[in-house]
């Protein structure tokens, strides 16, 4: 097919994959028919059942509280391929999540004008077009397809003996107090957040901006423990380059920070540098302050990341904004819609996080010319 430049972007849209090895392609739009999701490259023999994927879209489905949208999806997955006799097979695993509940007459009013803090205006510049529907592919619910790919990865580390331990650190300026710090009490509020305190706080601020039409944004941190010295790559495919480009590519996250981050930029050489000290016959680091990773590759400590995500842009309070004609214009956003991103964002950090170090474990494996010899037993 010979299309010229200007007539390509009406039938292509690249973006949809991530992952060298492991490689996952996302699909579906807010209200269309269906998301969903194809990954390849998973090593066969994995136990794996629907399940074990409901478990994760279920921690971001929405309408679980007043703090999220209203929109009722049970995102039930169905895995259309891949699997045997309750096994991966290491061929494409295919799956897919119905949407039961479209209410796109919410959103024929958006299709004329821009709304602020969207894609809108950017979609029209670079296709011409767009799906105003839930804002289509950079609906938040794009995610759905990340998360059930996700929870494959989680499997894989599990077995490997890494954990990830991902939470709300931070919710419209509140942030926990590691004092109060306690995972358990993160599945019995609605923000999760580790802190009961914190959460309470969390809860009043939140009811006032929505009571203004308003809304917040926050910190999610995320915590891997238990993975092996030299995941990573030196240059280009660096284990936190990798990590920021996987959550960076979330909708709705707008800065990620390793380690101290920002803050070693406050810091002096002797107070940002991590010792090093034998703890019996292992090489360990007094402090963590790179955040578990030297020139691109794991130290063996924990890794330890944020993001930042921004406040739901579709708020009712009244905005400035302009129409399709070139007018100025007044909008109050009206739909079923997040006060607040954070609460289910935790899971989607954790999915990318995820494919990204599994990715970068497989492709470890070919580092050296023992580990070939060994795995071929020559």
């Amino acid at each position: 097919m010979n299309l010229k430049l200007t007539e390509r972007k009406k039938y292509f849209m690249a973006g949809s994959t991530y992952g060298n090895i492991l490689r996952i392609t996302t699909w579906g739009e807010s209200h269309g028919k269906a998301l969903g999701v194809v990954v390849d490259g998973c090593p066969s023999g994995v136990a794996l059942s629907e399940e074990d994927i409901q478990v994760f879209l279920d921690r971001r489905k929405p309408g679980q509280s007043k703090f999220t949208t209203q929109r009722k999806e049970s995102d039930t997955v169905q895995l259309l391929s891949g699997i045997f006799e309750g096994k991966t097979t290491g061929t494409p695993i295919s799956m897919i999540v119905p949407n039961t509940t479209q209410r796109s007459s919410d959103y024929s009013e958006i299709a004329s004008y821009y709304r602020p803090g969207h894609a809108d205006y950017t979609f029209d510049e670079k296709y011409g077009f767009r799906d105003y529907r839930g804002g289509g592919r950079s609906s938040g619910r794009e995610t759905v397809g990340r998360v059930a790919a996700g929870a494959i990865a989680v499997k894989i580390l599990n077995q490997l003996g890494i954990a990830l331990t991902t939470y709300s650190k931070e919710i419209g300026g509140i942030a926990i107090d590691y004092n109060h710090f306690n995972m358990e009490e993160a599945v019995l509020n609605p923000f999760n957040m580790p802190d009961k305190q914190a959460a309470e706080k969390v809860e009043l601020f939140a009811k006032e901006q929505m009571a203004k039409g308003d809304s917040v944004g926050g910190i999610i941190e995320c915590v891997i423990s238990g993975v092996m010295p030299g995941i990573g790559e030196p240059v280009f495919d660096k284990l936190d380059a990798n990590l920021a480009k996987a959550v960076m590519s979330i909708g709705a996250v707008k800065g990620f920070e390793m380690g101290d981050g920002f803050m070693a930029a406050k810091a002096t050489g002797l107070t940002n540098n991590d010792a090093f000290v034998m703890q019996g016959k292992n090489i360990i680091k007094k402090t963590n302050h790179s955040g578990g990773v030297l020139g691109g590759m794991s130290d063996g400590a924990d890794i330890v990341f944020r993001a930042a995500i921004k406040p739901t842009p579709s708020i009712s309070a009244i905005q400035d904004t302009v129409n399709k004609q070139g007018e100025n214009i007044q909008v109050s956003i009206k739909g079923r819609h997040d006060p607040m991103i954070v609460p289910r964002a935790v899971v989607v950090v954790e999915a990318m996080a995820a494919l990204t170090l599994v990715d970068l474990i497989l492709e470890n494996m070919t580092s050296t010319m023992d580990k070939i010899a060994w795995f071929y037993n020559r």
